[in-house]
């Protein structure tokens, strides 16, 4: 369905509000069938994000600027998801002993579970945006959208 029948514009959009019309329906569409997978489980996008993170460090604890710098929307309440990750019981957060100034957070086995049951559960709702095109296409799509993004990032 084109962007104009779902906003109902009765006149043609310029190409560059089309554009940022269409990204942002898509990605409201995708964080929306996303959220609902994550609300059984009562954790956020960006608590998931952290957890995959953690779990990207193979058992070593990562630090708060880590964190930050690897999630895909950076926040700065990047200390209150991990306390609600804590009190989950999902991560654990040490003082990092070559620095008392930095907090060691780390992966608990109660997060890797909570991961391994999503994991299915993320690959479906990834092949179902992505069944509508072939590799090239996805491969092309990827690098518009970089391409796109330029210097904003």
């Amino acid at each position: 369905m084109k962007i104009e029948d779902v906003i109902k514009s009765v006149t043609p959009l310029p190409i560059g509000k089309r554009t940022i019309l269409n990204i942002m329906y898509t990605q409201n569409m995708v964080a929306d069938s996303f959220n609902e997978i994550l609300k059984a489980y009562e954790i956020s996008p960006e608590q998931f994000n952290v957890l995959r993170i953690l779990r990207g460090q193979k058992g070593k604890p990562a630090n708060m600027c880590v964190i930050q710098e690897r999630m895909i929307a950076p926040t700065s309440n990047t200390t209150r998801l991990v306390d609600k990750l804590l009190n989950k019981e999902l991560v654990t957060r040490e003082v990092c002993s070559e620095n008392r100034r930095k907090m060691d957070i780390t992966i608990t086995e109660k997060g890797l579970a909570l991961l391994k049951e999503l994991d299915p559960k993320v690959l479906k709702h990834e092949i179902s945006y992505s069944k509508n095109l072939n590799n090239e296409e996805l491969e092309q799509l990827n690098n518009l959208l970089e391409k796109y993004r330029g210097e904003l990032i």
